[in-house]
């Protein structure tokens, strides 16, 4: 994904607050939606563009699993049950993020047992600026769908409050 992780964050962030009968935690969702893209900042500046960004452990599933299975163990033995539907709707978001990123990035999902990069379609190298290689290919239809979508929520849910 390359424009569609906050979109998309905020469309499942409304259907969870939703079904955990909450409206709070909106700016969570958003945030971890694009949160594991944070990573950006070190590969652009720090390792200049060296390691496919995806590759750093910010993008890796098993360190957010252990991080979510942790915080709900602690939200459970201190019995903050006030903090579980953000916490559902943050690691929901970063799972989100890492499923959009499989479409045509590539994730180690099975990391640290294996580094294979998983990823559904790939992107050929056809253009000399990179970007164009994404926008003009056609899974880029689904962010822009991901977007349409998220634009007419916006709107329904601004009609709906006033």
């Amino acid at each position: 994904m390359f424009l569609a992780h906050l979109p998309a964050g905020y469309i499942l962030t409304n259907y969870l607050q939703k079904k955990l009968n909450t409206n709070r935690f909106l700016w969570v969702g958003l945030v971890a939606s694009i949160l594991p893209d944070i990573d950006l900042v070190y590969f652009y500046f720090f390792d200049h563009r060296q390691t496919l960004h995806h590759s750093y452990w910010i993008h890796v599933p098993f360190y957010w699993l252990i991080l979510g299975l942790l915080t709900l163990i602690i939200i459970r033995l201190t019995k903050k049950q006030a903090y579980l539907a953000a916490t559902i709707i943050f690691f929901a978001n970063i799972f989100l993020h890492l499923l959009l990123d499989t479409i045509v990035g590539k994730i180690e999902w099975l990391q640290p047992l294996s580094s294979y990069a998983y990823y559904l379609f790939d992107v050929p190298a056809k253009y000399d600026f990179w970007v164009y290689n994404f926008i003009f290919h056609w899974t880029f239809l689904l962010e822009i769908t991901v977007i349409v979508w998220a634009v007419y929520l916006l709107f329904k849910n601004y009609k709906s409050k006033n």
